[in-house]
């Protein structure tokens, strides 16, 4: 039985760091730390839809991944198309729903297809919506949003004048996403990464030096415990504040 947290977001996003540095430590191949990293997804994705999160956002693949070693780059997206497919029936069993965002069309064609495979086999289920980001970058999503929102003024379709943050979120990639309440870093790097950066404009942001391949549900659940103490503004002034 999970201890309830107060307070419980309803879109938790996670910057999963640490994997290499996990291997590191332990004289590992770096593939080794990211099999583990592995583990902690599927750990975090069931306690999340147990403690009854809506969306769980987890920045699986930057776009400035693309630039690791050709052969990390190729075991991730063996291990991306190992988890869509093996994890398939635990997700359905759990009610998971499955979303991307990024540029997805830049994956391996078989890392697409299995993504897409599971993302039609889970469709019907309505419980956590499990999003990952998969050549996903902040700028190059805003970018998109920009030519997209270009094209729709030069056809006459949008107004100029009628563009404002609305309409923005309305082209980004997480436009049938609500904005993410909490954002959670690994490893304890204190930077942002180019994830989600319009979205993440009043999210509160969690930072453990936790490792993420050793980020599991104790660990999940202390973020969770320190969201729910914190109090949300949104640029107002607090009860207790007079001034």
């Amino acid at each position: 039985m999970i201890q309830h947290p107060k307070n419980l977001p309803r879109h938790v996003a996670i910057i999963m760091d640490g994997n290499g540095r996990w291997a590191r430590e332990r004289g590992l191949p770096r593939i080794e730390g990211h099999r583990r990293g592995a583990e902690s997804v599927r750990e975090i994705v069931r306690v999340s839809g147990e403690l009854g999160v809506d969306y769980l956002t987890l920045y699986a693949f930057s776009i400035e991944n693309w630039n690791r070693p050709k052969a990390e780059v190729s075991a991730l997206m063996r291990l991306l198309e190992f988890y869509l497919k093996q994890e398939i029936a635990e997700l359905d069993k759990s009610n998971v729903r499955l979303a991307s965002i990024g540029r997805v069309h830049e994956l391996p064609d078989s890392a697409q297809r299995q993504l897409s495979k599971s993302i039609d086999a889970l469709k019907k289920n309505t419980g956590l919506t499990l999003v990952l980001a998969l050549s996903y970058g902040g700028r190059a999503e805003i970018v998109d949003a920009v030519r997209s929102i270009c094209r729709e003024v030069k056809g006459g379709r949008l107004d100029v004048e009628g563009v404002d943050e609305k309409v923005i979120s309305q082209h980004l990639y997480t436009r049938t996403i609500p904005d993410p309440d909490l954002l959670i870093r690994t490893s304890g790097e204190m930077r942002v990464s180019n994830f989600l950066l319009w979205q993440i404009s009043y999210a509160e942001i969690y930072v453990t030096e936790t490792l993420w391949p050793d980020f599991r549900r104790a660990a999940y659940l202390k973020a969770l415990e320190d969201y729910g103490g914190r109090s949300r503004r949104f640029g107002r002034v607090g009860p207790n504040e007079t001034t």
